[in-house]
């Protein structure tokens, strides 16, 4: 099948005002691509139920306008659609829109979730799946779009720790942390993500520069170190988490400055 041909004109997004929504504006959306009718049936009922409206599209060509004209704060894709791959609605939408995606299929091998990531996708999911797990990483994205900070450098935390990206710092129950500059250019490229995966070689050319894509070795220690220094329990991390053979994450929010005073 040829790659999808640019179509900005039909589905980039309308101004809001030419589209009339049948829902309370402050209510969160979200756009549900997908063409098993089992599933879509199963993920309408839960996001409902989590007080979300919900759009859905069974061929990616819908999913393109629902997505261009309903404009959703987040889009549940499936790559396994009777028009296109997923992967080429990914490539079109990311040309004129940042909604965030989560793909939600049953293909697991792990070149194939490193291409949808780099293609720019947030977060990937393999069927079959735990409803809580999909609704953690919802509402994790959920958070990451409606935040509205506007801060120059941005809090982040996770349990106990603190990072602050403007002062370069690091906070373990109040107490400094010392890291090396690795580790903080390392920490500091997950947090920006905000439970996003961010792929191995995303982090090896933020880090360590493109001419280190091949030592993925390094990742591997340095996520040791910081695990070291801030998870309670580094054998069995709960928020420096290592996706193997895709890359990492760090389950963390972004702290308001009410939160901080």
């Amino acid at each position: 099948m040829p790659p999808l041909r640019r179509r900005a004109s039909v589905y980039a997004p309308v101004m809001r005002d030419e589209v009339h929504f049948s829902v309370m504006s402050d209510r969160r959306s979200v756009l549900v691509i997908e063409d098993d009718r089992a599933i879509l049936k199963l993920l309408r009922d839960v996001f409902h139920a989590e007080g979300l409206h919900v759009h859905d599209a069974a061929t990616a060509r819908l999913g393109l306008v629902e997505a261009g004209s309903r404009q959703p704060d987040i889009i549940v894709l499936d790559l396994g659609l009777p028009d296109l791959d997923g992967k080429d609605f990914l490539r079109e939408l990311r040309g004129w829109s940042r909604i965030p995606v989560l793909v939600l299929t049953a293909r697991g091998a792990e070149a194939e979730k490193v291409e949808v990531l780099d293609l720019g996708a947030d977060d990937y999911l393999t069927k079959p799946f735990g409803v809580p797990e999909l609704l953690a990483r919802l509402r994790a994205l959920l958070r990451r779009v409606g935040g509205g900070s506007t801060d120059i450098g941005p809090h982040f935390g996770f349990g106990n720790v603190t990072v602050d990206l403007q002062g370069r710092t690091v906070t373990r129950d109040g107490a400094l942390v010392h890291l090396t500059d690795i580790e903080f250019r390392l920490l500091a490229a997950l947090v920006k993500a905000e439970g996003r995966i961010v792929t191995q070689a995303s982090l090896l050319r933020e880090v360590w520069g493109p001419g280190q894509l091949e030592n993925t070795h390094y990742l591997r220690i340095y996520m040791g170190h910081l695990r070291k220094k801030l998870e309670e329990n580094p054998a069995e991390p709960a928020f420096l988490i290592t996706e193997i053979g895709v890359g990492c994450r760090c389950l963390c929010e972004r702290q308001e400055a009410a939160s901080r005073a």
